[in-house]
């Protein structure tokens, strides 16, 4: 009998999603290695990093940073299409040598995004792999969108942030998730990381509409109707990323419900980091801590599942 394969499905989640590179250790540890890997937003950016035997590389880099250099990294500033360029993330894979062609890999892989012109959710399975985990990595009203072709595409949280679907349909049979946003809606709203205040001060509040006007409109509507709820919330009022931090968790939620209701995985893993906020990538260290602490809470399902 053919040995069952094992996919995993990286979620979206912002910085989070280094907890990812503790799941993918503790999984290793544990035996256990995926021959398929699929990843939205952030999760493309581990997932190459796996498939091309650089994860240590890029574990190294993230424990390495600060808040001084994500802000210089970052470069914030409102024009084209988002705050930062996204292709600061294509340039930092480029230097880890996470950048050969998708198809070159012995491990079959997609990055998940999103055409911003009609909303349709794209497989990225071709090309250099960084530039596909870029355009996976397109959060609307944050990174720039990147060009594929003809085509403008975005992060594709917008429409899989836990993309089970394209495991399957890559020839799993077996599919670990990790869904980096279950638990978020449940904290108290404010609690994005301290930094979102700090960056939030400098923003206008004409800033929330423009952020409007930068996702597709498939979506805009949606995110105008969640931000309502969220700006009436008592005082003090909610800042920039604030919002935008919420309107996406909300929306993420509420697809990745819809998602997994249909397409449920055989093993789903939580890593409880809802207290990160979105831009909190210098907690590199607690969440890939935290990543291995969750493959250890259902390492017993893990086991039972593949032998």
């Amino acid at each position: 009998m053919a040995k069952a394969r094992i996919g995993i499905a990286l979620g979206s989640g912002s910085a989070r999603g280094w907890s990812h590179i503790g799941i993918l250790e503790a999984l290793a540890d544990a035996g256990i290695h995926p021959d398929i890997v699929c990843g939205c937003s952030i999760g493309a950016m581990v997932g190459a990093a796996c498939i091309s035997g650089k994860l240590d590389p890029l574990k190294d880099w993230v424990l390495s940073l600060n808040w001084s250099e994500i802000a210089r990294l970052l470069g914030i500033g409102f024009s084209d299409g988002g705050l930062v360029d996204g292709d600061v993330f294509s340039h930092i894979m480029a230097k880890l040598e996470i950048n050969a062609p998708i198809e070159s890999y012995d491990t079959p892989f997609a990055a998940i995004a999103t055409d911003l012109a009609t909303g349709r959710e794209i497989w990225l399975r071709e090309g250099p792999i960084h530039k596909a985990a870029r355009a996976s990595m397109a959060m609307p009203g944050v990174f720039t969108p990147a060009k594929h072709g003809k085509d403008w595409l975005l992060d594709g949280g917008l429409v899989n942030p836990v993309p089970v679907s394209v495991c399957r349909a890559l020839g799993a049979d077996i599919i670990i998730a990790v869904n980096l946003n279950s638990d978020l809606l449940k904290k108290r709203r404010g609690s994005h990381g301290k930094h979102h205040e700090q960056l939030s001060k400098d923003m206008e509040p004409s800033k929330l509409e423009a952020l409007l006007q930068k996702v597709p409109a498939g979506f805009r509507h949606s995110i105008s109707q969640m931000v309502p709820e969220l700006v009436s919330a008592p005082s003090p009022a909610p800042g920039y990323f604030d919002v935008l931090a919420n309107a996406i968790n909300i929306m993420q939620d509420h697809i990745t419900r819809s998602r997994l209701a249909g397409e449920p995985p055989d093993v789903m893993l939580h890593p409880r980091l809802s207290h990160m906020g979105l831009f909190d990538y210098q907690n590199a260290a607690e969440a890939i801590r935290e990543g291995r602490k969750c493959v250890a809470r259902a390492l017993p399902d893990l086991e039972t599942l593949v032998r």
